[in-house]
């Protein structure tokens, strides 16, 4: 278990938040404009490289059980990710998002996706602290939820097809423009403080993207009930998705097969959280073994592998824009 104190939770809190804040000012001073495969490519670069450091410090200073488990989080998290900026693709087209403001909302998006997820670490940490059971939960919901990716069942909404009921609910309510106003979530029209679609964009990735945290908070904690990790594997994971959209972006389509590879994941971390449930009983200890972790960093850099390299030949002699999302 790893011992980690108030002031060490704070430090770290302040450092994602000053990171944040010089990525936002960064997006400030050079205005709206439309985010280059180099300049995405530099922030890719930039944001794995601090997860790298910072695996490798908790390993260092953790002991080598923490490193390994911040990496299998991160990188099973990062993956998960960009399943999500498939349906983010869908959502910006859908709402007609110009290229120069993307950045902006996906950003909003990040910033709400961490605040959400922090609160839903929280509220796991503490339910598996002290009901054994809730691992035969997350268990269960992650086959299911493998079984939904791996058969395609899943609805227009979940799935980021079309705006959530939260969406519609907000577009019912609130007064909204049909033109955006440069980046402004709020205009004046004949004299009426109106809503723009920007705004409702926004609470589209937000509320969007906390459907997903139900996916990858259970998987986290498959690999690791340290908060600390879970909590920073995410972290560095969605701090690096807004640039990852833009450097992915044309080739998101040639990745038919991730969602089978997802679903492989999540099924297998699946079974690992309800056999360690089982081993944690007294009738399971016998015959439920509790799978490592460097045996599931194995599992999940050789299934993400075979997928990419698998999605990759696929799509290698299919026609530019005869593929489709997912």
């Amino acid at each position: 278990m790893l011992d980690v104190d108030v002031w060490t939770w704070l430090a770290t809190l302040a450092g994602l938040v000053l990171l944040l804040g010089y990525d936002v000012w960064i997006a400030h001073r050079k205005g709206p404009h439309k985010i280059t495969t180099r300049e995405a490519t530099r922030w890719v670069a930039f944001y794995v490289g601090l997860a790298v450091l910072f695996g490798v410090g908790l390993w260092v200073l953790g002991g080598h059980a923490a490193g390994s488990e911040f990496f299998a989080g991160y990188i099973t998290e990062y993956s998960l990710s960009v399943d999500n900026l498939f349906v983010f693709v869908i959502i910006l087209a859908s709402f007609g998002v110009p290229a120069a403001y993307q950045h902006k909302v996906l950003l909003f998006g990040i910033v709400l996706a961490l605040v959400l997820r922090g609160v839903f670490i929280a509220i796991g940490a503490a339910a598996i602290e002290r009901f054994v059971f809730t691992f035969f939960l997350f268990g269960g919901f992650l086959i299911f939820t493998a079984w939904k990716l791996a058969t395609g069942s899943t609805d227009d909404s979940a799935s980021g097809r079309g705006p959530n009921a939260f969406v519609r609910l907000m577009q019912r309510v609130l007064p909204t423009t049909d033109e955006y106003d440069g980046a402004k979530v709020f205009t004046v029209v004949g004299g009426r403080r109106l809503v723009t679609p920007m705004l409702l964009v926004m609470l589209a990735i937000g509320s969007t993207d906390l459907l997903f945290a139900l996916d990858s908070i259970p998987a986290i904690f498959g690999l690791t009930q340290e908060p600390y990790i879970v909590f920073t594997a995410n972290a560095f994971a969605l701090m690096g998705l807004r640039q990852l959209y833009f450097l992915l972006d044309g080739l998101l389509d040639r990745l038919v097969y991730l969602s089978k590879g997802l679903a492989v994941i999540l099924g297998f971390i699946g079974v690992k959280l309800v056999l360690h449930a089982a081993h944690e009983y007294s009738w399971g200890k016998d015959w439920a073994p509790d799978i490592g972790t460097f045996t599931s960093l194995g599992v999940i850099i050789g299934v993400l592998t075979v997928t990419v390299a698998a999605s990759l030949a696929k799509t290698r002699t299919v026609p530019q824009g005869a593929q489709q999302l997912r």
